[in-house]
């Protein structure tokens, strides 16, 4: 499961939680509108994976999911704090607010680096595309993902799964719960991932993406009457891997370069949260409360530009001596939440909340000279240490607080005609404190000399108003369209970032970057047909962008930096459509399309241009077979899943974009009641390609073919 379930809580009421797998007359029941209702009836573009679909499919982590939804998106980075998702052209970059609330039991992540997680003992999966801010608030300007884990139990039950694959890595998962009173129920539930990594470091002899990964969540579950429920719950996470082996390349799809970093370096991820969930019930309606508070420590360590060993290296050829470099990250934060429910069973519905979030961060980046040593971390003071001294460095103490109140209502009219209208204001107020010693801050002629303890305040607002019109004409159509407004805050860069990009000639790059806003029209439609047996949806949208991020590394000062692009359009749409043609067989497909551009940059060059991260299209396909063996207890599974990427740009110059790629899983098990057996592969036919790039030509290679054996049993 994500682990970390993180700090900021969802802003708007959380849904009374359906049973495991459970169904009505119309199929899945999801609550993605914050109500129970029939996937068929929801009035938004949604994907829904329940826990059958999770363990067939076989999905352990975001990706896999994200692989296999139209118009979305994962770019997976150097370190595994960093992973954008991209929602119908609503991109994210390194060090900005998330594109999308995850929203895991009801308790929204505070930080992007809490998304790249294991995944485990889950219930429910539920991706919803476009601004969903009026309904889950914070960060949900690309959409909103939903997730349910599996929830303390009646009887004592359990899953254990184990497995094996060609990274000589192994696994273990599961989850146990039960009563402990006739009021008070468990649930426990973890992960143990060790790999020594498939990505070969000839230079070093040996893998450079290793991985050791250890998550853990533990449930408790109060009802001492009909009316009350008390949910605590408590996680944390340790991830050791490794980072920064990069390749340097022109050209995105160039993939002939071994890695040669001659640091391995580290990527060490900590992270623990603990969440209070209270509700109580009257006949008025529901009162909730959320608490959470969570925080998330990661230092990376490894080779700095050019990422070659030290006598190969540019800064060795030019100056003598090579670099290799830390970035160290230490985030806390606490939230709280109140929110009154109305009953759902009335033809006029409701809910009013309002929602705080106190959030403390720490940032320092630097370089250091590589003596041939290794390379050690550095956390909140410059290096002291002659094997690895230190030659650049900046530091930054963040204290944000952000505060919003909410209302959602819904109206039917007939039983086929209904509206449903929400309206959310976001006031975030940040400050910077610049913690850089006097002697490593940036001293760019021209420009403003940065003072060590400086703060900077700036505050942004807006309103997230949503309108959806839904007319459902028979019980098998629903047709719907609205308006949506997404907003994501702002932000600082490291201190004195703004004068050395002006100094390299980059524009869009400031000590602040701005908040970004969404303005998306939608129209959808959603049917099934032969006794439900097919189901197609459709949906078209175009979006009104405003100061989208793009990402730009600054090799002078060895910082990771936002800039912003003024305004973008983005329009699109999504097919989609599922059949069982006969007992056992399950078909998809889908098709996602988005067309950007740019239409205001500081450079006019760039105009017409794509915006960076977006893929021009997604195509989905894949077929699962289940049906028993004979007479006997046990079945078979076969499942095929094909995703085809279109062209991505990565930049706003669009000085490069990687060619289309194709990525085709495969699973074959058997299947008893209590337990199961799977062959399985991942990117089957071992596409080449990188996952991504970055300005400057950084290049992070993807995860070749992946193969391997897992058992489960359940008791």
């Amino acid at each position: 499961m994500i682990a970390g379930l993180a700090a900021a809580p969802a802003a708007a009421q959380e849904a009374p939680t359906p049973s495991a797998a459970e169904q009505d007359d119309d199929g899945i029941i999801v609550t993605a509108l914050r109500r129970n209702e029939s996937l068929q009836d929801v009035p938004a573009a949604i994907t829904a994976f329940t826990a059958a679909s999770i363990e067939a499919a076989g999905i352990e982590r975001p990706s896999d999911f994200i692989n296999l939804t139209s118009n979305v998106t994962l770019v997976e980075t150097q370190n595994a704090g960093n992973a954008f998702i991209v929602i119908r052209g609503i991109t994210q970059a390194r060090n900005s607010e998330p594109s999308v609330a995850v929203v895991i039991d009801g308790v929204q992540q505070v930080n992007p680096a809490q998304f790249n997680q294991e995944l485990f003992d889950i219930e429910q999966i539920e991706v919803l595309k476009g601004p969903q801010g009026a309904v889950y608030g914070r960060n949900a300007i690309g959409g909103a993902i939903v997730i349910r884990t599996k929830q303390p139990s009646d009887e004592f039950e359990g899953q254990i799964r184990t497995g094996i694959d060609n990274g000589f890595s192994y696994w273990l998962r599961g989850g146990v719960s039960g009563p402990i009173s006739d009021t008070l129920r468990f649930r426990l539930a973890g992960s143990w991932l060790d790999s020594e990594g498939f990505l070969d470091n000839p230079y070093l002899g040996e893998k450079a993406d290793p991985v050791e990964d250890l998550s853990a969540r533990g449930t408790l579950l109060w009802t001492p009457t009909d009316a009350f429920t008390a949910d605590l719950r408590g996680s944390f996470s340790r991830l050791r891997t490794q980072a920064l082996y990069f390749n340097i390349v022109d050209d995105v799809n160039d993939t002939s370069l071994p890695i040669r970093v001659n640091n391995p370096g580290q990527n060490d991820r900590d992270m623990e949260n603990v969440a209070l969930r209270l509700s109580w019930e009257t006949e008025a309606g529901t009162l909730s409360s959320v608490t959470s508070y969570d925080t998330l420590s990661e230092i990376l360590t490894g080779d700095s530009f050019n990422f070659l060993p030290i006598e190969e290296s540019l800064f060795f050829f030019l100056f003598g001596f090579d670099l290799n470099q830390s970035q160290f990250l230490d985030v806390e934060a606490i939230s709280q939440e109140v929110r009154f429910t109305s009953p759902e069973d009335r033809p006029f519905r409701y809910i009013v909340g309002a929602y705080a979030i106190d959030t403390n961060r720490f940032i320092s980046t630097g370089n250091m000279i590589d003596t041939g040593n290794g390379v050690f971390p550095v956390f909140r003071s410059p290096s002291t240490n002659p094997l690895n001294p230190q030659a650049t460095f900046l530091a930054d103490r963040q204290n944000n607080f952000a505060w919003a109140v909410f209302g959602n209502a819904s109206y039917d009219f007939t039983e086929q005609l209904s509206l449903d209208l929400g309206l959310r204001y976001d006031h975030d107020r940040r400050r910077n404190t610049t913690l850089t010693p006097a002697g490593f801050l940036p001293n760019v002629p021209g420009f403003p000399q940065g003072q060590t303890g400086e703060v900077r305040s700036v505050s942004f607002d807006d309103l997230q108003p949503k309108v959806t019109l839904t007319w459902e004409p028979t019980p098998t159509v629903t047709v719907y369209g609205g308006y949506s407004r997404g907003f994501r805050s702002g932000g600082f860069n490291q201190t004195g970032v703004g004068a050395v990009a002006a100094s390299n000639g980059i524009v869009g790059v400031g000590d602040i970057f701005q908040a970004e806003t969404a303005e998306t029209l939608e129209i959808g439609a959603r049917t099934s047909f032969l006794d439900r047996r097919v189901s197609l949806s459709a949906n078209a949208y175009t979006t009104r962008n405003e100061n989208s991020y793009f990402f730009v590394f600054l090799a002078a000062n060895s910082t990771q930096n936002l800039g912003n692009i003024p305004e973008a359009r983005i329009s699109g749409f999504e097919l989609e459509a599922r059949a069982r043609p006969v007992k056992g067989l399950e078909l998809n497909a889908a098709l996602g399309y988005t067309d950007s551009k740019i239409t205001e940059f500081a450079d006019p060059t760039v105009i017409g241009n794509e915006l960076p991260l977006i893929s021009r299209y997604t195509v989905n396909l894949g077929a699962q077979y289940r049906a028993p063996i004979g007479a006997s207890d046990l079945g078979v599974l076969a499942r095929l899943d094909y995703r085809r990427t279109g062209r991505t740009w990565w930049e706003p110059y669009n000085t490069t974009s990687r060619d289309p790629i194709d990525l085709v899983d495969a699973r074959l098990g058997l299947e008893h009641d209590s337990w199961s057996a799977t062959l399985f592969a991942e990117n089957a036919f071992d596409e080449e390609y990188n996952a991504e790039f970055s300005p400057g030509g950084f290049v992070f290679k993807a995860r070749p073919r992946r193969y391997g054996l897992e058992l489960s049993y359940r008791f």
